[in-house]
């Protein structure tokens, strides 16, 4: 599965068993009356209702006679605690605790059986009390009210030692959010108690919204309120006092109702119709550490045949609008949509239907998400029952009790990619796999070893190039932000071949609009990168053109006899000696290859000066990051793009069993030898364009002419060909005028010979080849559509006759 659900909770495992055994223990002592082992055989009220900041877990359940009880489950010590027990049959709509644990605030509603009197206050329909649990003693009624409330302890990062004063929201079905601010004391002990509980301070926090979800991990309040028609998102942020900050208001273009009234991770709401999940809106809002801001959007269905979903990339400035095709059109659409956050990644998946992993990080070629649809395996990887996702990855399973944390399965991702044949999905499972970051050394190996056998199955893009920038990338982006918009992520600018089973739209979205000025945090990393939207055109990614240009001036000016300043050149070569240290610092066995070891000069400037130029380029854009910091990141980087081609080579040749230096140009190729060779040259032509450090192209001394000619003859003859007609040299024309002669001299019947040909053209000193020429030239002119020259530009005329002379004499002995 492409999802992986590690468990962290389960009602089943972690609350159920405790239970049992405390009432096994009060019923063994003869006990009765209050606690949890009042509970008999009535299992099946045992819910979840909330789960807190620190991740401790409230839950419920009843006794046959209907009692409400109350427990948490620690996250941290894995053991569960009796909370509080209200003896009368109520059914709970919320409930929350503070991190001390001396109060629960909950909210609660007359259980729906017909003839039960009336459990509440007279004219009352839901009941929200504060009691004190530490030990238990108080009740205080907080609303006795018509509507249904809902309640949430705020959890701010402060230090263990308790707090004086407590905040909690009361949320409205009456569509107002207010803050109690409750000052408790100590008294006789450790008793808590709570201080001036007569009149408890609250705030306005919001009203008239229509839409509302709560981060219990950062502590954000999202709401939307509809303003003349249009639905606004606005954000409020709560501090460690009782201050708190709207940070911003974006529009939305979006369908919602002010008559309807939508709760997200507000704790579980059993109130609402399952069924009908899947006739409202879905909407919800998911950040990382990174600065993004998505929204999450999908209407009304409308159609069982196609469905359309909508994610607003606000960190980037745009929405795309995706239309997926239903894999099987006589299947219903049953279940609602479900959004999870993924990190990196949002994850949208319908039950039964299809499975889409939205990349939030680079959303702009669909290619570099991934949609899978008709799979059953796949598609059906997630519960059937409703799924929220929680801060972070956290997602919880309401109908189960489960809670889990949802991960990319690298493994999983790794055998799809072996198997697979759409490009587009191979470069999605690519970043997909390299994002996960556990065990990099090991799963690039993995991926070598699939680029190994696949080096010709991509037509769409360069697997070595996007394999070098990927990896290169995911090594450096976690340890500084901004780093998205400065280094390449993939290989490609566009793509325009469709993705099966699914459309898309993408279209420019207003900006949020920050309503402070100081930023920190998550908060400042967002507000950089909508100012980077902003401002930032074009792109500010990386590329070495910079150091083309650079590099090709230094070489012309050394041919020319000019030189630079030598503290510039020298400071470049010092460049060049820390990445071939830090490259051989990554390996503790010598390599079989020799990559990057010779003292070749302009291989060195090269890499000197990609060192030098990104410097450059990521102090002028990385604000407030040490210089030493930007110095070491830069080396790494450089280094990680060669070690990533000494890795590919070092791969093919130890799957060949070949030796080092076993390539010799003196003897025939064995297969092997020709895989790896095969290998060297699609590193040389995806590294070629990328510009990086190889060997740099053989001049034409004798003795490289040797090694050039002997790969030339050891490559499949039509390969061979095509090589000569690109390399103007006398040897490559002498190779295509013998391949030509021979050619023609294949199917030569003597004819008469035409007495009006035009001798004196050919006239040379030695008649036999004067003869020869003019036969030649005779069979041309016969036939000049079938004995077409090619590769005509690149021979010399003149060399065709000195070569053919020589040939001559040569067979003759003289």
């Amino acid at each position: 599965m492409a999802l992986r659900l590690v468990s962290d909770f389960d009602l089943g495992k972690d609350v159920l068993p405790w239970l049992r055994a405390q009432r096994a223990a009060l019923v063994a002592a003869g006990a009765g009356g209050g606690g949890p082992g009042v509970l008999e055989n009535n299992y099946e009220s045992l819910r979840v209702l909330n789960v807190e900041r620190n991740g401790n877990i409230i839950y419920t359940y009843k006794d046959d006679k209907g009692n409400v009880f109350f427990g948490l489950y620690d996250y941290q010590t894995k053991q569960n605690e009796h909370l509080y027990t209200f003896e009368k049959d109520l059914q709970v709509v919320s409930c929350s605790v503070n991190r001390e644990r001396t109060l629960l605030a909950a909210s609660l509603v007359q259980a729906a059986k017909e003839g039960r009197r009336n459990e509440l206050q007279p004219g009352s329909r839901c009941l929200t009390l504060l009691v004190e649990i530490h030990p238990i003693n108080n009740v205080k009624v907080l609303k006795a009210v018509d509507s249904y409330i809902w309640v949430q302890f705020l959890y701010p990062h402060v230090e263990s030692h308790p707090l004086p004063e407590n905040h909690l929201l009361l949320i409205s079905e009456e569509k107002y959010i207010e803050q109690l601010h409750i000052q408790v004391t100590q008294e006789d002990g450790n008793r808590v108690v709570i201080k001036n509980s007569g009149h408890l301070p609250r705030q306005r926090v919001a009203e008239d919204f229509v839409w509302a979800q709560w981060d219990m991990s950062e502590q954000r309040l999202y709401y939307i309120d509809l303003k003349k028609s249009r639905s606004v998102l606005k954000c409020i942020q709560f501090y460690a006092d009782e201050h708190f900050s709207l940070m911003f208001e974006a529009s939305l273009d979006v369908s919602l109702s002010d008559s309807g009234f939508k709760l997200v991770n507000f704790g579980y709401d059993d109130l609402q119709d399952q069924e009908k999940l899947s006739k409202h809106p879905t909407l919800c809002v998911f950040t990382n550490h990174t600065g993004s801001l998505c929204v999450c959007y999908c209407p009304n269905f409308d159609s069982w045949e196609q469905i359309t979903y909508s994610v607003l990339y606000f960190h980037k400035g745009h929405g795309k609008t995706f239309t997926a095709t239903l894999g099987r059109v006589d299947s219903r659409v049953t279940k609602g949509i479900t959004f999870l956050s993924l990190d990196y990644y949002v994850a949208v998946y319908l039950p039964g239907h299809f499975f889409h992993l939205l990349n939030i990080q680079h959303p702009d070629l669909i290619c570099h998400s991934l949609f899978l649809t008709g799979n059953s395996e796949v598609i059906d990887m997630l519960p059937h029952s409703p799924l929220q996702s929680l801060s972070g990855s956290l997602v919880l399973d309401w109908g189960s009790g489960k809670l889990y944390r949802a991960l990319l399965n690298q493994s999983y991702l790794l055998e799809f990619l072996w198997n697979t044949r759409l490009d587009c999905e191979k470069l999605a499972l690519l970043h997909c796999v390299l994002s996960c970051g556990r065990d990099p050394r090991r799963l690039e190996a993995k991926i070598i070893q699939w680029i190994s056998e696949n080096i010709s199955a991509c037509h769409s893009f360069d697997l070595i190039q996007e394999f070098i920038i990927a990896s290169s990338y995911w090594s450096i982006y976690p340890e500084t932000s901004n780093m998205d918009k400065l280094l390449p992520y993939s290989s490609l600018l566009t793509w325009d071949t469709e993705i099966p089973g699914i459309t898309l739209v993408t279209e420019e979205i207003p900006l949020p609009l920050m309503k402070v000025h100081s930023f920190k945090g998550y908060w400042e990393k967002l507000n950089s990168n909508l100012e980077y939207v902003k401002y930032s055109k074009p792109h500010l990614h990386y590329n070495n053109s910079v150091v083309r240009r650079e590099w090709h001036s230094l070489i012309s000016e050394e041919k020319k006899g000019k030189r630079r300043s030598t503290v510039y050149v020298r400071n470049i070569l010092d460049n060049a000696i820390k990445v071939i240290s830090n490259l051989e610092a990554r390996n503790l066995e010598p390599r079989l290859t020799p990559l990057f070891q010779e003292e070749d000069n302009h291989q060195r400037l090269l890499m000197g000066l990609m060192v030098s130029e990104l410097k450059d380029h990521l102090l002028r854009h990385l604000q407030g990051v040490e210089k030493k910091k930007i110095e070491q990141m830069v080396l790494d980087y450089v280094s990680k793009l060669l070690d990533l081609i000494c890795q590919i080579l070092e791969a093919s040749w130890r799957k060949h069993n070949l030796h080092p230096w076993v390539l010799h140009f003196n003897r025939r190729a064995s297969a092997a030898e020709f895989a790896v060779f095969h290998i060297m040259t699609r590193i040389l032509e995806a590294t070629n364009s990328l510009f990086l450090p190889l060997p740099p192209d053989l001049d034409n001394t004798e003795k490289n002419e040797k090694v050039k000619f002997s790969i030339i003859v050891r490559l499949p003859p039509l390969t061979g060909q095509k090589i000569c007609r690109l390399w103007d040299h006398p040897v490559s024309s002498n190779i295509i005028s013998r391949n030509h002669v021979k050619q023609l001299l294949q199917n030569y019947n003597k004819q008469p010979r035409s007495p009006m040909m035009d001798k004196s053209s050919f006239s040379v000193e030695f008649l036999p080849l004067n003869y020869f020429i003019e036969i030649l030239t005779d069979i041309e002119s016969s036939n000049p559509a079938l004995y077409a020259f090619e590769g005509r530009d690149n021979v010399d005329a003149k060399f065709v006759e000195e070569a053919a002379l020589k040939h001559t004499t040569m067979l003759l002995g003289l």
